[in-house]
């Protein structure tokens, strides 16, 4: 028998309010997507302002982040042409998203959810992602793993 361990709601709006005060900080309105260690959607939340179709893009990336353990700019460097996972990203139903913003959340070692954003630049939101992660880790006593 497996025993498993995820986020919950409340963990999800703590990682949704640290990401959204970075979002704040920088200006840049983010979708903010959390999931659990499956890539299943728990929580999400468009601020005012956040791009239509960023909805999706930042559930695709916690549930890249999620199923594949690691972060979804990780995807990108190996998915260019000639590098071992090329075209990796049309697989699953093109939900595999190969640029910044999806974070894989571990506690003791293991992957118990994701964080996805969608809005700014990679780069931004790569930052409000790990702004959320940063709280959670705070909230919950918790070092970077």
């Amino acid at each position: 028998m497996m025993k498993l361990t995820r986020i919950d709601h409340a963990d999800a709006l703590v990682l949704i309010d640290g990401a959204r005060e970075k979002a704040r900080e920088i200006g840049v309105p983010m979708c903010i997507a959390i999931a659990d260690e499956s890539g299943n959607l728990v929580a999400f939340e468009r601020m005012d302002g956040g791009k239509i179709t960023s909805c999706h893009i930042a559930v695709d990336k916690a549930y890249t982040a999620a199923g594949a353990r690691k972060a979804t700019h990780e995807y990108g460097e190996v998915s260019q042409p000639g590098k071992p996972a090329y075209g990796i990203n049309s697989t699953i139903g093109g939900r595999l998203v190969v640029v910044g913003g999806g974070l894989p959340i571990s506690v003791n070692g293991e992957v118990v959810g994701a964080i996805g954003l969608s809005s700014g630049t990679p780069a931004q939101d790569l930052e409000c992602a790990n702004a959320g992660v940063k709280k959670f880790l705070s909230v919950n006593n918790l070092t970077v793993e």
